[in-house]
């Protein structure tokens, strides 16, 4: 039998260290298995990122209003809305970005609110969410 009927357990290269061909197929394969992979992957993301949510305040600023800039200020300050009675998801914040109000907010409201959640920083419920809003697809 010659060399080449003999299968190599490592694949040898040439002289100017070339991958075999066998060795090209491989890493081809293992391409494609990662790509197919992937794609599942960010059609999950996508979905978790317009089903989560965001406080507006959070925990941290309940029982707070919101004024026009979007800052906490102590409840009743003249010109300010009431925290929103219940979260919103990243697709109603989405949309409202793209011009719809909030759900059961008015045009100022939503507005303020926006604010708020524009000012969210790392650490503060729903910074998260609103950063994976931010992230283009």
């Amino acid at each position: 039998m010659e060399n080449s009927d003999i299968p190599a357990e490592n694949p040898v290269q040439d002289e100017e260290g070339v991958p075999s061909r066998r060795r090209m197929l491989a890493l081809g394969a293992v391409g494609v298995s990662a790509a197919l992979t992937i794609r599942p992957a960010f059609a999950q993301t996508a979905v978790s990122v317009m089903n989560c949510e965001i406080p507006v305040p959070g925990p941290t600023g309940a029982g707070q209003y919101i004024d026009a800039g979007g800052k906490l200020v102590p409840a009743g300050t003249k010109g300010a809305f009431p925290g929103s009675p219940r979260p919103f998801t990243g697709e109603e914040v989405k949309r409202a970005f793209r011009g719809q109000p909030l759900p059961g907010a008015t045009y100022n409201q939503s507005q303020a609110y926006l604010q708020y959640i524009r000012r969210l920083q790392a650490g503060q419920s729903g910074f998260t969410c609103f950063a994976s809003i931010q992230m283009p697809r």
